[in-house]
């Protein structure tokens, strides 16, 4: 039984104003039409892949080739590459950890917003009838948020890569978005320890010789109105934590053992990542501190990719990193 609904693919259908590749298959073959069929359960790229019989991934996926077979099929190809890709962002991801926010930006201009208020502000004060309250201003940063152009470079030509298998094409294009996503990673962590411009950098404390839990202790203590729930520490910081006494708790070993994050006494998920500078931790507030400015999504030479010219494709993002409430995080470091 045929249940596709055989739809016209092509090119154009990347180039549709404010709509993804997949929107596009969405409103030309609603989901709706598969409820109760064996494809209820896919997206409208996913049931493209199965009109078609391509197989992406296991152990009897297809050539690269499979894509190429006719024009329809090739008009497929830039979307896979595109979702491979940002499987391999989402898996190698810290950076989901630590974002407050994410805003969309049509402009590589954008100016972030803050809230301006001095200790004082902060207390709740006595008003007295008929007298003002305080007033807590939320007012435009006077520097602009950095949009950084972030990708890679396929540079494999067609004729190489015909004959491998979809399953381990896909690995190779996951890596690459692990790869940008680790770039992003780095953005953010220099926004947080030096601030996004606006003279906002992080409250930071030092400690000598090795690191101790007690190091750890200062740092969660220096939050007052804000959450220490998250701590960023580099590869050799880490080596070191996970002797402490304090992080053999049984139950903190079975989730490093089945997640590969630990969780601190005090509560903090904790990551390690060589995206950070050595001998530095950084404690924060993922609730308050950190926007994502993104001024262009993943970005693909689609043109390119449908018509076999895969040789220096460039896949590309643009963002930036803009500091919400400074005091939500602190950084501990090393004297040197």
């Amino acid at each position: 039984m045929n249940y596709f609904n055989n739809i016209t693919l092509q090119k154009s259908m990347y180039n549709i104003s404010n709509k993804s590749f997949t929107d596009v298959l969405e409103s030309l073959d609603p989901s709706s039409n598969y409820i109760g069929t064996p494809f209820d359960n896919l997206d409208p790229f996913q049931r493209q892949l199965s009109r078609f019989g391509i197989k992406v991934s296991g152990s009897n996926s297809d050539n690269v080739s499979k894509f190429f077979e006719s024009t329809e099929t090739s008009c497929l190809f830039p979307e896979y590459v595109s979702r491979a890709v940002y499987q391999g962002m989402r898996d190698a991801n810290i950076l989901s950890n630590i974002i407050s926010t994410t805003t969309k930006s049509d402009s590589v201009d954008y100016r972030s917003y803050s809230c301006f208020h001095s200790p004082a502000d902060k207390e709740l004060a006595i008003v007295s009838e008929g007298s003002l309250l305080p007033i807590t201003e939320i007012k435009p940063q006077e520097k602009l948020v950095n949009i950084k152009k972030r990708g890679r470079m396929l540079t494999s030509s067609y004729e190489t890569i015909k004959h491998q298998k979809l399953d381990l094409f896909t690995i190779s294009l996951k890596q690459i978005g692990a790869y940008i996503s680790h770039t992003q990673l780095k953005d953010a962590i220099n926004v947080l320890i030096n601030g996004d411009g606006n003279l906002n950098p992080a409250h930071s404390i030092s400690f000598t010789d090795d690191i101790k839990y007690d190091d750890l202790i200062r740092l969660w203590s220096l939050f007052e109105e804000f959450n220490m729930d998250t701590i960023l520490v580099s590869p050799n910081i880490m080596s070191t934590i996970v002797t402490f006494p304090q992080f053999q708790n049984p139950l903190t070993g079975l989730n490093f053992n089945t997640s590969g994050n630990l969780t601190t006494p005090f509560g903090a998920k904790l990551f390690k990542t060589t995206a950070m500078p050595d001998n530095t931790i950084i404690g924060l507030d993922s609730k308050s501190c950190l926007e994502m400015v993104v001024a262009s999504d993943l970005s693909l030479e689609y043109d390119k990719l449908i018509d076999c010219q895969i040789h220096r494709t460039s896949i590309t993002t643009m963002t930036g990193f803009a500091k919400i409430f400074p005091d939500a995080v602190k950084v501990l470091s090393k004297t040197l």
